[in-house]
């Protein structure tokens, strides 16, 4: 069923970023970037609750974007 398809996607990339976010660290004032990142990740969380699954995936896509930009402009680098 495709809604199963969807909150298992938005659950693998959720575990992914979690996992890959351990390992990142904010370069001087990029805190913001950060910020960001576990706010996209929360709202993932709040709108699978919600079985709201194509924001909780929207989210979870969002917050992969933030960390890849962040990592791309040297805000963010890989521990």
């Amino acid at each position: 069923m495709l809604e199963d398809e969807l909150k298992e996607e938005t659950l693998k990339w959720l575990e992914r970023i979690e996992e890959e976010i351990e390992n990142i660290s904010a370069v001087s004032e990029s805190d913001d970037f950060m910020a960001n990142i576990r706010a996209y990740i929360s709202d993932s969380r709040y709108f699978l609750e919600k079985s709201d699954l194509i924001r909780a995936f929207e989210a979870v896509i969002w917050a992969w974007a933030w960390l890849e930009i962040g990592i791309k402009l040297s805000l963010l680098d890989k521990v």
